[in-house]
């Protein structure tokens, strides 16, 4: 599994995915500042799901048209220390998560 992790997350989030998530950040990528519609259009090339906090992206992408999943994580901060918790869970929807679909994983 291959997964972009969004410009808003801390960097060192790549660290707490489980072992075989090959995960890449937008920085990384150089695909920073990149819309949202763009940057899912990049994604789907190379990528089977994106992560970000980013909780009005349902609601401005027609989600039929995206070919990866989507992970939205909700925190109380942007800190690694608030999103650390949540790793269970994002392993858990990644492994069920399908191209154009969304999940939320709250705090």
């Amino acid at each position: 599994m291959r997964v972009l992790l969004d410009e808003n997350l801390p960097h060192g989030l790549r660290t707490l995915f489980e072992a075989g998530v090959e995960v890449v950040t937008v920085g990384y990528r150089g695909w920073q500042g990149t819309r949202n519609g763009d940057l899912l259009s990049k994604a789907r090339a190379e990528f089977d799901a994106f992560v970000t906090t980013d909780r009005g992206l349902p609601h401005q992408q027609k989600l039929s048209n995206i070919e990866v999943g989507i992970v939205i994580l909700e925190a109380p901060s942007n800190r690694i220390e608030d999103f650390a918790p949540l790793m269970a869970k994002v392993t858990a929807a990644l492994r069920t998560l399908r191209k154009g679909r969304v999940v939320r994983v709250i705090a």
